[in-house]
């Protein structure tokens, strides 16, 4: 029977926490209903990283066939942070994202083209039902 070296017994459980803490429901929340029949679903961006290290080394009276001694660590980090939430109601879906407001002019201007092209497409077609019933008339 080969025995496995301590390193890998380290990296096993510091990737056995992380599966623990990083799971579906992490990244894309439960599920928060109103009572106006709005549900809210809490959308995350998730990273992590981790790191582990040892040696093996020798003492001054250890015997020929013994095993070395081992020392060793490992650490790991996770950072979760919101990112949107989808907005559904009835067959609607929103995207709303949560993110500091734009920097400058220009970024600002970027956010607000899909807003402004809504509103310019409902002011026409205001317009054209306006013409429509007036011409029947």
């Amino acid at each position: 029977m080969e025995k496995n070296h301590p390193i890998s017994e380290l990296m096993s459980t510091t990737m056995e926490k992380i599966r623990e803490m990083v799971d579906v429901n992490t990244i894309v929340g439960t599920p928060i209903h109103t009572d106006g029949g709005v549900t809210l679903i809490p959308v995350s961006r998730l990273s992590f990283g981790f790191g582990t290290g040892g040696g093996d080394f020798t003492t001054k009276n250890q015997k020929p066939d013994a095993e070395n001694s081992f020392g060793g660590g490992s650490g790991a980090g996770v950072n979760i942070a919101p990112v949107a939430f989808l907005i559904v109601k009835g067959d609607s879906v929103k995207l709303l994202p949560v993110a500091p407001p734009a920097g400058n002019a220009v970024d600002r201007v970027v956010e607000l083209v899909p807003e402004m092209f809504d509103k310019v497409t409902d002011f026409i077609e205001k317009q054209d039902k306006g013409g429509k019933g007036s011409a029947e008339q």
